[in-house]
């Protein structure tokens, strides 16, 4: 039976922020061996095994385009609880498979299984909806983006340590992660959707299409998802780009672009776990958005054209306070949405982005590629952080016509 609202609050944030620190950890963990076990298992060189590891994130965000409507589905039929515990352990079941992967074929069966499953994000977001008065869901969901961050910071670090141990030791550590933080749920965790709040599982609505049908019901929140699109197009900047445009234009070793990620991770948590409760009491949603676009035009901009180190780490707090347009939206939309939709929402939510994130690194190499290569009309390895300037300015657009709709 689903436990009184005021207590699900009191345990949720703690919770939902753990999850998230600990899962981000468990990928970020994997990051620093992640080229030495595509070379072990395939005997290519670095640049060869990295085709490899390409495919194997393709692999990933195309399931989680496909399933992720399903999933928000499922917990819109059967409470958030099941659907995370099960996602979690999972997770910890990839792991355990990728440690013990002895050809490339076994980590793309991994990858399929966790893409299928992994409705951590999407279902926990959709928790905090639940239990969350509307006024308050924007600055809740800065929490998701809060624990990432920290987990950025603390995964690839224990991961590099980790890795002294042997290419497999953390998978181990990280499935060793997610089943504690199965336990974790299991333990504590309440249901955060009482029976007479749950909806019927419906087929043609738990594929992205069926939910894209759904959620146009509601024009205020399909323009605010245009809108979000946009945005994720522009912001896989940074995991598309960041290493290539450090070393080329500032020959950063490998030392240097993990402390910067590192400081980024630190600014990021910073802005979505404190700051952005106060900017939403400060402006409201609407305006805490329009900030936050603008903050990242300012800082794509600025890295587009930065000449020094510098420069670089002055420009990561703007781009920082850039990230509250996650939250923000979100909880714009959350807040149009029934209570028995919140699932599919962030469902559909998690499968855009996906497939954003498979789009957006193509065409951003591509870019960078184009404008440092030998022949290249003009010298401009900023160019990518340019483009994502523009995309960001673009979805002010459709931001701006779905408020009108409100």
């Amino acid at each position: 039976m689903a436990l009184k609202r005021p207590v699900v609050r009191k345990h949720a944030a703690l919770f939902i922020f753990v999850t998230v620190v600990l899962d981000s950890m468990g990928i970020g963990i994997i990051i620093p061996v992640m080229p030495d076990l595509l070379r072990e298992l395939s005997g290519l060189s670095v640049g060869e095994a990295a085709i490899w590891g390409g495919y194997l994130s393709f692999t990933y965000a195309a399931m989680q385009f496909l399933f992720s409507p399903a999933i928000g589905n499922l917990s819109d039929r059967f409470g958030r609880r099941p659907v995370l515990l099960i996602s979690l352990a999972t997770l910890g079941v990839d792991y355990i498979v990728m440690a013990l992967a002895p050809n490339l074929w076994v980590l793309f069966v991994g990858r399929i299984i966790a893409g299928i499953a992994g409705a951590t994000y999407a279902t926990a977001t959709a928790f905090l909806a639940d239990v969350t008065p509307k006024e308050k869901r924007a600055a809740a969901f800065g929490l998701v983006g809060a624990g990432f961050g920290v987990g950025f910071i603390l995964g690839p670090a224990l991961g590099g340590l980790m890795g002294e141990l042997g290419t497999r030791a953390p998978f181990y550590a990280a499935a060793a992660v997610a089943f504690a933080n199965f336990l974790y749920g299991w333990l504590v965790l309440p249901e955060s959707v009482p029976p007479e709040k749950r909806r019927a599982f419906e087929w043609k609505r738990a594929n992205p299409l069926g939910a894209v049908q759904q959620i146009s019901r509601f024009p205020m929140v399909a323009w605010l998802l245009v809108a979000a699109v946009l945005y994720n197009l522009a912001h896989m900047v940074y995991p598309a780009i960041w290493s290539f445009y450090t070393k080329e234009a500032f020959h950063w070793s490998n030392a240097q672009i993990g402390l910067s990620l590192a400081a980024v991770g630190v600014f990021f948590a910073i802005v979505q776990g404190g700051l952005i409760g106060w900017i939403l009491k400060k402006l409201g949603e609407v305006r805490t958005a329009v900030f936050g676009f603008v903050m990242n035009v300012a800082g794509m901009t600025g890295l587009a054209f930065a000449q020094t180190d510098w420069q670089v780490y002055v420009l990561m707090p703007i781009t920082a306070l850039g990230a509250i347009v996650t939250p923000a939206l979100t909880g714009l939309m959350a807040n149009r949405v029934p209570d028995d939709q919140q699932g599919e929402l962030q469902g559909l939510i998690a499968s855009l982005q996906a497939i954003v994130a498979i789009v957006s690194p193509l065409f951003l190499t591509q870019l960078f590629g184009l404008f440092t290569k030998g022949d290249a009309p003009i010298y401009f390895p900023g160019a990518p952080f340019m483009a994502a300037a523009l995309f960001m300015a673009i979805a002010l657009v459709p931001f701006y016509r779905g408020i009108r709709l409100r």
